[in-house]
């Protein structure tokens, strides 16, 4: 038997650390060949890291959080044969993994009392124990979607409510015993007990680079916002037309390629705003093509895929390459090159909308728009009253190489695209 030590290899041109963000396998389990071994985050993207050897896992080294230099030790395997420990032993270059403190203890739950059968029997019903205490904090109740309607009917809250189904699931005999006993509703005074716990979380991972992501744009670019009111009436019933007779092949219309339709349609007009500025060089970088980051929000957090040379798409293309890279991103595929080289950022709520947003611009980029709610108001056209579909588009730009009074003129542009369809499809 040997000894066989996994490092860090280079997993980017560029790369000189990697941040662990989660292991797959623990110390004492047999792998194979090839195994999901950890995931480390560059600057980036979230790697897979696999076994080049079969082995007895002995140890591991960081826990995730951990920034790891390239040529870091990350693994240490029993393997058959020599492995490569003399080597390791030997390169005496190799960097130890930058760990940071242990997050402080939390205590852990007690494990829950075995569910108890189901009670149906009107007598028992109503003898029925009421439990101790509500659920601990960060314990949500589980129970389908017609028991959480009939409980949010009767101003009950679930968190009080002891359920009696597999992994403690209430269901809707156990809603009928805690009425009975007269359990606290959401507006009694039992409702309003007292809260205690607390959950410390540590910031690691995609989680950690957005954070700082956004701090470092906010500390580095004086952001300027724009915001304009826009009468979407005429667009909208363009796009409905347009999805009714929309192919098999086609996708569903939103309003995010129309959006991009007008940015490529006016940026050549404003080339300081379709730019990225390299402030630690003081050089600003005009761009011919549009390249426009969507920003799109996955179960870990805000991720920015690109929409590469959007000027060549027509209207249909653009809305199956937002499709493609939103499932991509969403499902964690999008490689490096889908995720980087966005020239301008459009960050929309979709159904939440929101009346006003300030977005935060995506440095090293100069400007950020971002759509809002589409709203039935009344306004006033040609001296009449009239229900009109109305959007507010808020933007960003940065002060430094955007006046204010190119960046109102560029959206009073875009807001005259918007209100009149028919000529995003004019060359």
């Amino acid at each position: 038997m040997g000894r066989f030590v996994f490092k860090l290899p280079d997993v980017g041109e560029g790369t000189a650390e990697a941040e662990i963000v989660a292991w797959h396998v623990k110390v004492g389990q047999l792998i194979q060949e090839d195994q999901h071994l950890v995931d480390v985050m560059t600057d980036k993207a979230t790697v897979e890291m696999t076994s080049p050897v079969s082995g007895k896992v002995i140890e591991l080294r960081g826990e995730p959080g951990s920034m790891a230099p390239v040529g870091a030790p990350l693994v240490i395997f029993d393997v058959e044969g020599a492995g490569n420990e003399a080597e390791a032993k030997s390169n005496s270059a190799v960097k130890q993994m930058k760990a940071p403190p242990p997050p402080p203890k939390v205590e852990e739950k007690k494990a829950a009392p075995p569910a108890p059968k189901p009670v149906t029997d009107p007598v028992a019903i109503r003898s029925a124990p009421v439990p101790e205490a509500p659920r601990s904090f960060g314990d949500k109740p589980l129970a389908a979607p017609a028991v959480r309607q009939r409980a949010h009917e009767l101003g009950i809250q679930l968190q009080f409510v002891h359920g009696s189904g597999p992994a403690g699931r209430i269901n809707h005999a156990d809603l009928d015993a805690f009425v009975s006993r007269g359990g606290p509703s959401s507006t009694s005074n039992a409702a309003r007990t007292k809260r205690e716990g607390e959950e410390q979380i540590k910031l690691i991972g995609l989680r950690r680079k957005i954070a700082e992501k956004m701090q470092d744009s906010k500390r580095r670019i004086p952001h300027y916002a724009y915001v304009e009111e826009v009468d979407m009436t005429e667009l909208e019933a363009l796009r409905v037309e347009m999805n009714k007779s929309r192919k098999a092949d086609q996708p569903k219309l939103t309003l995010l390629p129309f959006m991009m339709r007008a940015l490529v349609r006016i940026l050549p007009e404003f080339p300081q705003i379709n730019a990225r500025f390299d402030d630690d060089a003081g050089i600003i970088h005009r761009f011919a093509p549009v390249h426009i980051g969507i920003a799109t929000q996955t179960p870990n957090g805000l991720i920015v895929p690109v929409v590469k040379h959007a000027e060549a798409f027509d209207l249909w293309q653009t809305a199956n390459e937002i499709a493609r890279l939103a499932t991509l991103t969403r499902d964690g595929k999008a490689s490096r090159e889908e995720l980087t080289g966005s020239t301008i950022t459009i960050t929309s709520l979709g159904p939440l909308g929101g009346i006003v947003t300030t977005p935060v611009i995506n440095h090293p980029e100069v400007a950020i728009i971002g759509p809002n709610a589409i709203i039935d108001r009344p306004v006033v056209r040609n001296g009449q009253i009239a229900i009109r579909k109305m959007m507010n588009l808020s933007s960003s730009f940065d002060h430094r190489v955007v006046d204010g009074y190119d960046a109102a003129m560029f959206i009073q542009r875009v807001k005259a695209l918007l209100e009149h369809p028919a000529l995003l499809f004019m060359d």
